[in-house]
């Protein structure tokens, strides 16, 4: 990969982890991203169940939502984080919601933060949404700090929001907004 190979941060104030790209998805993502919503992990701090399958996610990135944005961030040649952004429409079109996850071997390397960020310049510099809104799970302290970082607030307290591994598990709202 050459740098001409890597777009640059949307947001001229970002700083990306070196060698991360982070860019839209495409169908030819499909395998490293079954990849990386079946891990453990990534699947522990989000909402999706175990054992996708090819088809399920290559269906999901050739007819996506609308008004719907998927990126995958890319390093060392694998895809290591994905988010999306979903733009709501009609009375609520000045609102988006965020959900996003990275590989259980890259966290802590702040492929979160760039995630986020890019999303979040999108929403601001391409999208003029006023309000992002986004979910997580009470337990993920790392997630609701990097939100904090980000602006959101939390708007509520979910009881038993999702069923996970066995149990329910708590849930906050959070959202961030801009004037």
């Amino acid at each position: 990969m050459t740098e001409f190979d890597i777009s640059p941060p949307l947001d001229p104030e970002a700083r990306w982890p070196e060698g991360l790209s982070i860019r839209a998805r495409t169908p030819a993502d499909a395998p490293g991203i079954l990849a990386l919503h079946n891990m453990p992990g990534y699947r522990f701090g989000t909402l999706r169940t175990p054992h996708h399958t090819i088809e399920e996610i290559r269906r999901h990135i050739e007819s996506p939502p609308a008004n719907n944005i998927g990126l995958v961030a890319v390093m060392d040649g694998r895809i290591v984080g994905d988010v999306g952004l979903n733009r709501y429409l009609n009375r609520r079109a000045h609102v988006g919601s965020i959900g996003m996850g990275v590989h259980d071997a890259y966290q802590g390397r702040g492929i979160a933060r760039a995630l986020i960020g890019e999303a979040l310049a999108i929403a601001d510099r391409w999208l003029n949404l006023k309000r992002m809104e986004l979910t997580v799970y009470t337990d993920n302290e790392k997630a609701i700090r990097l939100y904090e970082q980000n602006g959101f607030v939390k708007e509520g307290h979910l009881r038993q929001f999702a069923f996970r591994d066995g149990e329910f598990a708590d849930a906050h709202s959070m959202a961030r907004f801009r004037t």
